[in-house]
C-alpha cells in the first residue's frame, strides 16, 4: 500500500470550493438582526417618556456589558501567550496606531468628497480595540498561534477600555464636547460608564469566573441582546433628529467604499509587517487575523456612553458596515491559509512564535 500523500483532484477541489466560498459570503445571521433593529427604529422610534426609559435601560445594559467582558477576561489565557511580546506589540500598533491613522487621513478629506458625519463615524470605528472570539476563531481556522491570539485579542479590549477614549479626546474633541459639554465631564462619564464596572468585573472574577465559564454561551445571547438594546435607542433617537435626511445612498456607498479601502490596506501592511519582521507563519495568522479587526461589542456601547443619543446612530454606522465586511473577508483569508500545506498543524501553532 503506497503512503505517499494522496494529490487531490483538482476538479473535486474546485467544486468544494465553491460552495464553501458561497458559504462563507453569506450574511452573518447576526448581522440580519442588526439591520433589523436598525429598520424598527426608523419605522417605529421610541420618543417621550419611552425614549427615556429606554436610555436608562441602556446604561444598565452598558454597565452589565462591560461588568460581562472584565469577568469573562482570564489572567490564565493572558499568560498563556504573554510570551510573545513582540507579536503583541505589532497586533496593539495595528489597532490603536495604523488604524486611527487611517481614520485620521479620512477625516482630512474634503467634505465635496466625504460628508462630516460619515467622517465623523470612520474616525470612531478606527479608535476601537478589536474582536475577541472572531479573532480567535479565524485564528484557529487559519492554523495560526492560537494562544498568542487569545492573549493580544483578550489584551486588546482591556486596553481599549482606555486608549479608545483617549484616542477620542484627541481627536474627536469636538463631539465630546458636545455630548458632555466639557472634557472633563465627559473623562467623568467614561470611567463611571465604562472603566468601573470593566474593573469591577475583573476582580470579580475570582468569585464569579467558574459560573462565567459554564454559561458562556447564555452570556453571549446576553452581549447581544444587550448591544440590540443599545442599537435601537441609539437609531430611535437619531431618526427623531433626522438621520435619514442626513445621509444618503452615496454616503453608504461611501462607506463601503472606505471600509474595502481601510480594510485592504491593513491586510497588506500587517502581512508585510509579519515578513519584514521574520515572524513564522502561525504568527503572522495571528497579526493579520487579530490585527485587522473592529469590534461591535465593544464599539457599540463606548459610542452610546461618550456620545450624545442623536449622534450615536450615524457614528456606529460605519462600524456595523466594516465588522459585516471584515468577517465576509478573513473568513475567507483564513480558510486560504489554513489550506496551505506548509502551515502546521494546530497542534504546533499554539506554542509557536514566543519572540
Amino acid at each position: 500500500m503506497s503512503l505517499a500523500p494522496k494529490t487531490p483532484d483538482p476538479d473535486t477541489a474546485g467544486k468544494a470550493a465553491g460552495p464553501a466560498i458561497l458559504k462563507w459570503l453569506k450574511p452573518d445571521p447576526y448581522a440580519l438582526v442588526l439591520l433589523s433593529v436598525v429598520v424598527l427604529a426608523s419605522l417605529l422610534p421610541c420618543r417621550g417618556q419611552v425614549a427615556v426609559g429606554f436610555e436608562w435601560l441602556t446604561r444598565a445594559a452598558i454597565f452589565l456589558l462591560f461588568f460581562m467582558h472584565g469577568a469573562k477576561l482570564s489572567r490564565a489565557a493572558i499568560l498563556g501567550g504573554i510570551g510573545a511580546w513582540r507579536l503583541h506589540g505589532l497586533v496593539l500598533s495595528s489597532t490603536f496606531v495604523l488604524f486611527p491613522v487611517l481614520g485620521f487621513l479620512v477625516s482630512l478629506l474634503p467634505d465635496a468628497w466625504v460628508s462630516p458625519t460619515v467622517k465623523m463615524g470612520f474616525l470612531f470605528l478606527t479608535i476601537l480595540p478589536s474582536t475577541v472570539q472572531s479573532s480567535i476563531a479565524f485564528t484557529s481556522m487559519a492554523r495560526g498561534n492560537v494562544a498568542a491570539a487569545v492573549c493580544t485579542a483578550s489584551l486588546s479590549n482591556m486596553l481599549g477600555v482606555f486608549i479608545t477614549p483617549l484616542l477620542a479626546g484627541l481627536l474627536m474633541r469636538a463631539e465630546l464636547q458636545s455630548a458632555g459639554g466639557d472634557m472633563l465631564g465627559v473623562m467623568r462619564s467614561i470611567i463611571l460608564t465604562l472603566l468601573a464596572p470593566f474593573l469591577l468585573g475583573h476582580l470579580s472574577r475570582p468569585l464569579i469566573g467558574q459560573w462565567i465559564d459554564r454559561n458562556k454561551a447564555v452570556l453571549s445571547r446576553l452581549d447581544r441582546g444587550a448591544i440590540l438594546l443599545v442599537v435601537y435607542t441609539a437609531f430611535s433617537a437619531a431618526v427623531v433628529d433626522g438621520i435619514w435626511q442626513r445621509v444618503s445612498a452615496l454616503d453608504i456607498v461611501t462607506i463601503l467604499g472606505l471600509s474595502a479601502l481601510v480594510l485592504t490596506i491593513v491586510l497588506v501592511l500587517t502581512r508585510k509587517t509579519a515578513h519584514l519582521a521574520g515572524l513564522s507563519k502561525p504568527d503572522e495568522i495571528t497579526l493579520v487575523m487579530c490585527g485587522s479587526k473592529k469590534s461591535l461589542a465593544s464599539g457599540v456601547p463606548m459610542a452610546a456612553a461618550m456620545f450624545a443619543p442623536a449622534q450615536v446612530g450615524m457614528i456606529i454606522l460605519p462600524l456595523m458596515i466594516f465588522h459585516q465586511m471584515q468577517l465576509i473577508v478573513c473568513a475567507i483569508i483564513a480558510r486560504n491559509y489554513g489550506e496551505r500545506a506548509d502551515v502546521p498543524t494546530p497542534g504546533e501553532s499554539v506554542g509557536a512564535g514566543a519572540g
